[in-house]
């Protein structure tokens, strides 16, 4: 797929205040810090699109992108970041919450890991829930750069051994490099496939 054009549309809290249009939507989350708008920008081609930030858990909004006149990207707020007050917290869990398990749209997700790190618990639950409430969703793979392939190979291997634990069948999973543009046609790619099976 080529990307030939990418808009910023609308960002709200609001599931309801999502556009109006049945334009499939991909949303993409993860933990805070773990590379979301870098990948969105890479992915789209588009610099500044999704804003990047040295300082963690800035995406507080659910923001919609048109793509090429016919998907919507969609950059969810993260998860798990610590250093929010605990109403903060509760208040994303809801707006994420509510957007994934209500919003009609919504094709599928992409949960985005950090690469260098062991599995984590708080990733393993938001996982485990997608699967309790029949979400569509991918894993996505980030920072492979900052590894040598042997590393980056035992990481994949370490997270589809952890996912085999629950998971009879393992979701698609992805490499990405936001500096090295790895994975980005696989994931378009993917994205086409399924919007030519809708």
């Amino acid at each position: 797929m080529k990307i030939k054009s990418a808009e910023f549309v609308i960002s709200n809290t609001d599931v309801n205040k999502c556009p109006a249009d049945n334009k499939p939507e991909y949303a993409f989350i993860g933990r805070s810090n773990v590379g979301k708008s870098s990948l969105i920008n890479m992915l789209t081609d588009h610099k500044g699109l999704a804003m990047t930030s040295q300082k963690p858990g800035k995406t507080l909004l659910i923001n919609h992108f048109l793509i090429n006149n016919e998907w919507y990207l969609v950059d969810l707020p993260g998860y798990g970041y610590a250093q929010r007050g605990a109403q903060q917290r509760e208040q994303l869990a809801k707006i994420i919450r509510t957007y994934i398990l209500k919003r009609e749209q919504l094709t599928n997700l992409f949960v985005l890991v950090d690469s260098r790190h062991e599995p984590q618990a708080i990733d393993m639950e938001f996982i485990r829930w997608l699967g309790e409430n029949g979400v569509p969703f991918s894993i996505v793979l980030t920072k492979s750069d900052k590894l040598s392939n042997t590393r980056l190979n035992e990481s994949l291997e370490r997270f589809k051994s952890k996912l085999a634990e629950e998971w009879e069948e393992l979701p698609p999973v992805f490499v990405t490099s936001s500096q090295q543009k790895t994975g980005r046609d696989n994931l378009l790619d993917y994205i086409e496939q399924i919007n030519r099976a809708l």
